[in-house]
């Protein structure tokens, strides 16, 4: 059944509801002559689900009744309607923003405080001023709004509305209220408090709160001091919020003890306990990259997915390919293994007949290009020895192929370079590498005179053969001064390859 067929499919028979539950508002006294779409109820969602969120609403003073004493729950909801209901529910009045002036919103209006605010804070549009105050609202247009109100991903907005949504169809009131009433609920909150914690793999913890954190807490430094562990456990990154989810989050730690009992507290409250996992993460094969650097595969149809691929900050990055587990894990049938932060990770890497050697993970290269391939690097001036046979080793993942032949590549080539500011130049290879073989890498920038400064790759910046590169220190580019640039170590080469900022 398609999403328009849905939305049509049946009518639900809610009761009515009293006017001694809902109080009128003066504001809208004449709604009831706005045009009703009585048959849009979908069939998924359930009577009592509206019932409860219009009563949750009404109590809150967000939603209010009509004047033939219903709350109008099967109407298509109007722009001018939702602007009130949203301006209640995300308690937008200190909010400011850039001044507007809706030519078609008479400043009397009950509404035109909400429209005016909504519009402001670019949270609804008002096309060459018109706002359109009587317009019925499409789910698409729901679905935008609402995550722009609440600075939240689309797709979890989306995911909370999987039970009526299509994409062409108007809102109702009652749609609206459900949807709203999930909404208010994923509010951040500085006082947010740990519901449950249990361990999902010997790097991860998922984290259930009874609000989401505030960006600030959110913030890895924070997070470290927030989130105390025992046992020597330790955050190795930022907790990062599940898309779809309400307040759950996934937490990398440092690598578990199976079976031990950890505490945790978080802002020196006590959070509960659970047990270390022994499971590692399923890793398909190691592949060699460059001469210091190799990766390891893991794929979804294995069921592997990288975090970057369910987590809210970075839904609206992958695009189509971002998708929603639910608490068990679970999408589409199939169970899945979460690869969470690689930050801080390592593994051994063990030359035929020689010793052990460290490989520390290359930051953001964990999931790039559309594939689940973190890269590790040899320490600075090691190379892999062209017909050696390497065999690496973890102990938060099994590798089912870690075993490869070193073979000699050839350092990328710069083919070109350009200031973007006084702080940032664009490298430009000769060919795109195809993946972010950037990361980690500097060059050295020379003046005529012989003064040098470094400038290092900026994390994701990459687009096709071009990076972006910041240099440190406080270093800044002379106007109209030519600089020689050069890799820093064997990574590429370059021949008389210059950059001048004009």
């Amino acid at each position: 059944m398609n999403p328009t067929t849905r939305k049509i499919a049946a009518f639900l028979t809610i009761s009515a509801l009293g006017t001694s539950i809902f109080p009128l508002a003066a504001n809208q006294v004449h709604a009831a002559t706005y045009v009703t779409n009585a048959a849009a109820t979908t069939a998924q969602l359930s009577s009592q689900q509206i019932d409860t969120a219009i009563k949750e609403l009404n109590s809150l003073g967000i939603m209010n009744g009509y004047a033939d004493q219903s709350m109008g729950e099967q109407r298509a909801i109007t722009r001018a309607e939702l602007a009130s209901l949203v301006y209640k529910t995300f308690s937008l009045e200190d909010k400011t923003g850039d001044s507007v002036d809706l030519t078609d919103v008479n400043p009397a209006a009950w509404y035109a405080t909400y429209a005016t605010k909504l519009v402001e804070l670019g949270i609804m549009e008002a096309n060459d001023g018109q706002f359109n105050p009587q317009s019925q609202v499409s789910d698409a247009e729901l679905e935008q709004v609402v995550s722009k109100a609440m600075q939240r991903d689309v797709k979890s907005i989306h995911h909370w509305m999987s039970t009526f949504y299509a994409e062409n169809e108007s809102s109702t009131r009652g749609e609206t209220a459900v949807l709203l009433n999930t909404a208010r609920q994923a509010i951040p909150s500085e006082q947010a408090k740990i519901e449950s914690v249990r361990s999902l793999n010997a790097i991860t913890l998922i984290v259930t709160f009874d609000k989401p954190l505030t960006a600030a807490d959110e913030v890895f430094a924070k997070a470290q001091t927030d989130f105390a562990l025992s046992g020597g456990l330790t955050l190795t990154n930022m907790p990062r919020l599940k898309t779809g989810s309400i307040a759950t989050y996934i937490v990398p730690t440092s690598v578990q003890k199976a079976g031990e009992v950890y505490n945790l507290t978080y802002k020196g409250q006590d959070a509960g306990s659970f047990e270390g996992s022994g499971t590692k993460l399923n890793m398909t094969k190691v592949s060699q990259v460059t001469n210091d650097t190799f990766e390891i595969e893991a794929l979804q149809e294995n069921g592997v997915v990288d975090y970057g691929y369910i987590i809210s900050a970075y839904s609206g990055g992958r695009g189509a390919n971002a998708f929603v587990l639910d608490d068990q894990e679970q999408a589409g049938g199939q169970t899945y293994q979460i690869i969470s932060s690689m930050q801080a990770r390592q593994v051994m890497i063990t030359p035929e007949g020689g010793e052990p050697i460290v490989a520390r993970y290359v930051p953001f290269t964990q999931s790039t290009d559309g594939k689940q391939e973190p890269k590790f690097r040899l320490p600075d001036g090691q190379t892999l020895q062209s017909g050696v046979q390497y065999t690496v080793s973890s102990d938060w993942a099994n590798i089912d192929n870690a075993t490869f032949t070193a073979q000699s590549f050839d350092a990328l080539q710069v083919a070109s370079a350009q200031a973007v500011s006084e702080t940032s130049i664009e490298v430009t290879l000769a060919q795109d590498p195809g993946d972010e073989l950037f990361s980690g890498r500097s060059v050295t920038l020379t003046s005529p005179s012989g003064d040098a400064m470094t400038a290092t790759y900026k994390y994701s910046s990459r687009k096709g053969a071009t990076g972006v590169f910041d240099l440190v220190n406080d270093g800044k580019l002379s106007p109209d001064t030519t600089y020689e640039v050069s890799p820093v170590g064997d990574w590429s080469v370059a021949s008389e390859v210059t950059v001048t900022l004009q």
